[in-house]
């Protein structure tokens, strides 16, 4: 296809190894690449926004080579996009990547997740967007997953990439000969039991550090049609997941099962 102006961000910082495999990889497709990320981690940040500090972006060209401009910004994966489409950039994207993320981004987890925060600025500013996770926090080959989501991204391209439409891709931890086909997928509800680990300082005084083990992966509420699968069992199937989702967040099971609301005496309709 041709050449792309494509924008790449992440939330695991401008020094992370997912993020320089995906940037090579669509370098070397002859895409235009750039790199706005923040100067270091930056995860479970959600969409969150810096209004009470200024941001800060530096030039970082050097950790990436091979003709790819690259800014390290001090503010959130959100920041970045919004930064970079808004001010860094001489012209907008053609599209926004955002990853390759270092773990999953599966089911209602992606309300927390900075790498779906960033992804999903792209697709608010009325850019094609997609987010790119390895499912393992461990797994550190990237190459074949930047094939992958490259491969995703230009053929959503090709056939018409829909309007306000975020593609969400996990990845098993394997090799891409080791995985099975790619499907649609739906988000799954995911919940978590000792959220919190409490413990003392050495002042004697409480802290909490959040660490929660995924105790159960639901069916969504009926979102998506109900032959796909969850995101969470196709990547127990070790094949990769493409789950598309929108700003759109509006209530959509039917009126009836709203609750009555009266003020006043007056039911709310």
């Amino acid at each position: 296809m041709a050449p792309l102006r494509i924008l790449i961000s992440n939330d695991d910082g401008i020094f992370a190894d997912g993020i320089k495999a995906l940037a090579l990889a669509a370098a070397a497709r002859g895409h235009q690449v750039a790199v706005v990320c923040p100067d270091k981690e930056r995860s479970a940040t959600g969409h969150g926004l810096t209004l009470q500090q200024p941001i800060r972006a530096e030039r970082a060209d050097q950790l990436f080579g091979h003709g790819i401009t690259a800014w390290a910004c001090s503010g959130t994966p959100a920041d970045c996009v919004k930064l970079a489409i808004c001010e860094l950039l001489e012209t907008p994207p053609d599209l926004v990547l955002s990853g390759i993320n270092h773990g999953p981004n599966l089911g209602t987890d992606v309300f927390c997740s900075g790498t779906v925060a960033a992804a999903m600025e792209g697709t608010l500013e009325c850019r094609p967007a997609m987010a790119v996770s390895s499912a393992c926090f461990k797994w550190r080959e990237f190459e074949g997953a930047a094939v992958i989501a490259m491969d995703t991204a230009e053929s959503a391209l090709r056939q018409g990439w829909p309007d306000n439409l975020l593609l969400n891709l996990n990845l098993p931890p394997c090799k891409p000969e080791a995985m099975g086909a790619m499907r649609w997928t739906r988000l799954s509800v995911r919940r978590y039991r000792e959220q919190f680990s409490p413990r003392t300082d050495p002042q004697g005084r409480s802290y909490y550090w959040l660490a929660g083990k995924v105790v159960e992966d639901l069916e969504s509420g009926g979102d998506g049609p109900r032959d796909w699968p969850t995101d969470v069992a196709q990547i127990g199937t070790n094949s990769p997941s493409l789950t598309p989702i929108q700003p759109e967040l509006f209530w959509r099971g039917s009126l009836s099962g709203l609750p009555q609301v009266e003020l006043d005496g007056q039911r709310v309709r």
